[in-house]
């Protein structure tokens, strides 16, 4: 059985290996759909904004799952020597790729490293900050679909983001990357079983007409803010919620080897252009 439904800004596929699934593919669905609604920059009332606008004013209590994903973030961004760093919304703003929700000056802001937790749900900002989850909240939303799936009996299928992809149980899936020059030509690199697979690449950006959306938030210059990578970065881990993440570190560092890959248990694969 195979569902398609626009979500998380892309087209989110759903394919399980059974007929009778209809009721746990819709559960799925909506467990997506909580997640856009907790977690998009976009919609000014979302959690994520309440956290951008209010956070570093009073504490804000937050959705559980939310909180995950800031915890997940924060653990990235340490592991990875702040290559990843989800407070880079302002910069996305700036540039006209996201919404303008806030109006505090670029200097004053804060990144992942400035929330804090008081309790496990209970979340506060040491200074003003613009986060933007896109960056790893696409990525859970996936692990969060397959993980209702098979608690309503899904023995195996599979979760596609727009690329953002997780295979769980029996199913194996053929792994085709576009080829970073000709994005309609596709590589086989591959299957993938009982594992997750996303990429970062800047294949139908409008190159002539925008900044890149992959920003360097270790940058001291604003010229060397947004980067311009050539290729394809995408990482292989258990968890889509990782995959998605490291992406980002991947493109960064140009660097397959970066030793936070060996500590999420990911395997980095580059394909140059």
């Amino acid at each position: 059985m195979f569902r398609c439904k626009p979500l998380l800004g892309t087209f989110v596929e759903i394919s399980i290996d059974q007929d009778d699934g209809q009721a746990a593919i819709d559960h799925a669905f909506e467990t997506i759909q909580m997640v856009q609604n907790l977690m998009g920059f976009h919609d000014p009332k979302s959690e994520l904004s309440q956290i951008n606008q209010c956070a570093h004013l009073a504490a804000v209590e937050i959705h559980p799952w939310t909180a995950q994903v800031i915890r997940i973030a924060k653990e990235v961004h340490l592991e990875s020597d702040g290559l990843f760093n989800c407070g880079i919304g302002h910069r996305l703003v700036a540039a006209g790729l996201l919404p303008r929700h806030i109006t505090f000056s670029n200097h004053e802001l804060g990144g992942v490293e400035d929330m804090h937790f008081l309790a496990p749900d209970l979340i506060q900002s040491s200074r003003p900050v613009c986060l933007d989850l896109g960056g790893i909240a696409k990525g859970f939303a996936v692990d969060m679909a397959v993980r209702v799936l098979i608690s309503e009996g899904i023995t195996s299928g599979s979760v596609n983001a727009g690329g953002d992809l997780r295979v769980f149980g029996n199913t194996s899936l053929p792994i085709q990357l576009r080829h970073p020059e000709t994005p309609e030509e596709l590589i086989e690199i591959g299957s993938l079983k009982d594992g997750a697979i996303a990429t970062s690449s800047l294949y139908f950006a409008k190159r002539d007409r925008q900044k890149s959306h992959i920003i360097n938030p270790l940058a001291q210059n604003l010229s060397e803010v947004h980067v311009e990578i050539s290729g394809s970065f995408s990482i292989l881990a258990k968890e889509c919620v990782y995959a998605d993440a490291l992406t980002k570190v991947l493109a960064l560092s140009n660097n397959e080897y970066h030793p936070c890959f060996s500590r999420f248990s990911a395997q980095a694969l580059r394909i140059a252009a």
